[in-house]
């Protein structure tokens, strides 16, 4: 079977009107993107929890995905009318052939090499090196996959510092990788915590996966309480800033905590809410992301 793709550029007045309206007229899915992305011109547009929405690009690129006898022409028309479009904005159609869609997803995801010694390995590949230290992850609805560089550095930290019998808590653990590579690194114990019960699922299946021993998940309402030699949370900004006395309270004194998911412009205020109960060594950055470390006193 083909379908029809309809590639529609547009300003960010329109863009999110337009999206909808092709969705009414029978449009199977659409997706928005900037259209200036792998360009001088992309804009890197970043939200989170508590702020206002940061909005659209200024060009932005509609794909909406239609049965292969849609009028995409006459739909694009209608649209553009009842949106109040005075002329047709600039725009494509081209086929999509039928594809095994599942096996070019899967061709999209490689193993990825965190560090001389630590590989992330879809189930679909054989390890790249089978003497490496291979954590078994697929793509899935949590996040950390090894491909986003706050994972990367969360877990470069744990292969260079992770100290031999520690307990560690990962909280936002997401699919649980930080947790699970803590473990094969040499914790002796490690505890996730996901606001998303999808995650807190997404975990215990990949620590099955992984073969990994004493390894726990939860919600927060139903985490254990206790401290812990080393807490790495890779999450957002604004939850750093409110988690910042729980987090503490659970590190041990003399323990460590990672700290990411952070702006690189964002660190030095991080820096200073935990400096309260931290000493932090200098932040690590890439791509525009910091991870920190600090000792608790």
């Amino acid at each position: 079977m083909t379908w029809l793709t309809l590639i529609v550029d547009t300003d960010a007045e329109h863009a999110e009107a337009l999206s909808d309206a092709l969705l009414e007229r029978g449009a199977l899915s659409v997706d928005l993107l900037d259209a200036d992305a792998d360009t001088p011109d992309e804009e890197a547009i970043f939200g989170e929890p508590g702020e206002p929405s940061p909005g659209l690009w200024r060009h932005n690129r509609v794909t909406a995905l239609f049965d292969t006898d849609a009028d995409v022409d006459g739909i694009l028309q209608d649209t553009a009318n009842g949106i109040g479009l005075a002329t047709l904005p600039a725009h494509r159609i081209e086929s999509l052939p039928d594809n095994d869609w599942v096996r070019l997803t899967q061709s999209q995801f490689e193993p990825i090499r965190i560090s001389n010694r630590l590989w992330i390995v879809p189930s679909w590949h054989d390890p790249s090196d089978d003497a490496a230290i291979n954590i078994a992850l697929d793509p899935g609805l949590a996040f950390g996959t090894g491909s986003h560089p706050t994972t990367r550095l969360c877990l470069r930290w744990l292969d260079e510092h992770m100290q031999k019998g520690a307990s560690v808590l990962d909280y936002g653990c997401g699919s649980g990788i930080l947790a699970i590579a803590a473990l094969k690194l040499g914790a002796s114990s490690a505890v996730g915590v996901d606001l998303d019960p999808q995650a807190v699922t997404a975990s215990l299946d990949n620590a099955s996966a992984n073969q990994v021993e004493n390894a726990s998940f939860y919600l927060p309402d139903s985490a254990p309480k206790g401290s812990y030699d080393l807490v790495i949370a890779n999450i957002l900004t604004n939850p750093l800033r409110m988690l910042a006395p729980l987090l503490a309270n659970a590190t041990k004194t003399g323990g460590q905590i990672v700290l990411s998911g952070i702006l690189e412009a964002q660190a030095t205020d991080i820096m200073r809410i935990y400096q309260q109960w931290f000493d932090f060594d200098e932040p690590v950055f890439e791509e525009g992301w910091s991870c920190l470390c600090g000792h608790k006193r």
